[in-house]
């Protein structure tokens, strides 16, 4: 192919793939299949008939996408809401991990025949989650999970994968190398996550204080640097015999929860990487397989991804969270959104490359149980989370004209807030109210439109103001404002 005919189909991948996002938002279809159904329908048994059967480049791309896939999910965390559940969080992304593919290896050995290595490279490969899809689902149904499954889910789902890595390459080594036994993986747990966590925490805190006194004359070069930062996170943690994976996780985490210029340009700048990264990933992922290849195993594959939901998923749900006091309907949630994603695919290629025996099975099958688990698990979010009584109103952010990024050089935020319909301050000026010296209302969102707001701007019930000022000044303008009419008023 020359390299017009390789920018056309990459051009007309994309597209379609972004433009298949709509779907997702009004069908509540999980962008993920749709990303895979393109790479099907485009692979050589689909429509576009273009032949791609190459596990080592899947798998080179699968690793990039992963690497910055994994960094923007870091990035994105709210430590704030996920710290309270850093415990069960940490249990789930590690001991569950292990509990999950251990149980569902041994499913593996007696539906396909495998052996107990084989079965157990099988669990390991889907036992890590994606909870993006969950929340994609939520989003287009307009409703969330009360707290803290929200932060729980998303914390496990972005920490479970270095676990999973670790696990796959842990048993593919124990089947290739010879005389090594699984004892040799628990010093080896040790130093990868050790090692991975370490050059995480070093990276990030260099990455800040590098950051800070970078003084480019173009702005648009802090997210390229931004680039090369995460890879030599991932490249120095492998180097140096540690799971980059949780390297890159960890060093997302910190930098997000850092002050640093243009921090929201970055914070967008990965966003639309990771969403490129997806859709190269998937689509990539889709023209592997084959469906001819995947009819075969479709019992085997049901079956399987049967006892994963119902089995395999809850009870190591239960036995991480036996020590927290989280209740039974939640529990049951986490157990049931475990839905397998992008991870298990790309996992799914190692055995190719490595040279096991079973890899063309063991792709099949797991391609076949991500779908399936996304499907059943997916679509059924919703209903369960309104028959378990756990679902609120999604909270949907409001785009405001006006942009504050927060820096050590200043103690404020920009942050709105809400005017009760019953406070005392409506139908007052805002320079009659008691607002703290250092408090400033810069805009009000009234009925759809934007108010400048002065002195002599009187308030109404419903007004969202836009505030910029410190903890302490916001709490107290939120005091003036909750304090209510007397009756009589």
């Amino acid at each position: 192919m020359v390299i017009e005919n390789i920018l056309l189909w990459v051009g007309l991948l994309i597209f379609v793939s972004v433009i298949s996002s709509k779907l997702s938002d009004k069908f509540a279809i999980p962008v993920l299949l749709l990303f895979l159904a393109i790479g099907i329908l485009t692979g050589s048994e689909g429509l576009g008939g273009l032949y791609f059967n190459d596990p080592q480049a899947a798998k080179s791309i699968g690793i990039v996408a992963l690497i910055f896939i994994i960094f923007s999910g870091g990035l994105d965390t709210n430590w704030k809401e996920t710290r309270p559940v850093i415990g069960p969080g940490i249990v789930l992304s590690t001991a569950g991990v292990l509990l999950t593919a251990v149980i569902t290896g041994f499913f593996a050995v007696y539906i396909l025949k495998f052996s107990f290595l084989e079965g157990m490279l099988l669990g390991s490969i889907v036992s890590s989650t994606d909870a993006a899809a969950v929340f994609t689902i939520l989003r287009s149904k307009r409703i969330s999970l009360k707290d803290p499954l929200k932060p729980l889910l998303e914390f496990e789902s972005g920490s479970n994968d270095p676990m999973a890595v670790f696990l796959t390459a842990g048993f593919i080594s124990v089947l290739t190398v010879k005389g090594m036994s699984i004892a040799a993986l628990i010093p080896r747990f040790f130093l990868d996550m050790g090692m991975g966590a370490f050059i995480g925490y070093l990276m990030a805190r260099f990455i800040v204080f590098f950051i800070n006194r970078l003084k480019l004359e173009y702005e648009g070069l802090y997210p390229v640097i931004m680039i090369s930062f995460v890879l030599l996170t991932y490249v120095i943690a492998v180097f140096l015999k540690g799971n980059g994976i949780l390297a890159v996780y960890l060093a997302g985490l910190m930098i997000g929860q850092a002050e640093f210029p243009n921090k929201k340009m970055i914070k967008r700048f990965h966003d639309g990487i990771a969403w490129l990264m997806q859709i190269a990933m998937f689509v990539t992922l889709g023209l592997l397989v084959f469906p001819s290849h995947i009819i075969p195993l479709m019992g085997a594959g049901l079956l399987l991804t049967f006892l994963l939901i119902v089995v395999a998923r809850p009870l190591s749900v239960l036995l991480c969270l036996l020590p927290f006091k989280i209740s039974a309907r939640k529990k049951t949630m986490v157990a049931w959104v475990g839905l397998r994603g992008a991870v298990p695919i790309i996992l799914a290629t190692f055995p190719f490359v490595a040279g096991i025996p079973q890899a063309d099975t063991i792709f099949n099958i797991v391609f076949f149980v991500v779908i399936a688990s996304v499907f059943i698990q997916g679509t059924s979010i919703p209903v369960l989370s309104t028959i378990l009584r756990l679902e609120v109103p999604f909270g949907a952010k409001k785009n405001y004209p006006i942009e504050f990024e927060k820096t050590e050089a200043i103690d404020a935020e920009l942050t709105d807030m809400i005017v009760p319909f019953e406070s005392q301050a409506v139908g007052r000026r805002i320079g009659d109210l008691n607002v703290p010296e250092k408090c400033l209302i810069v805009l009000i969102s009234r009925d759809g439109k934007f108010v400048i707001p002065s002195g002599s701007t009187v308030i109404e019930s419903g007004d969202v103001l836009l505030v910029l000022a410190n903890a302490a000044d916001f709490a107290a303008l939120q005091q003036t404002l909750a304090q209510l009419k007397k009756e009589g008023e």
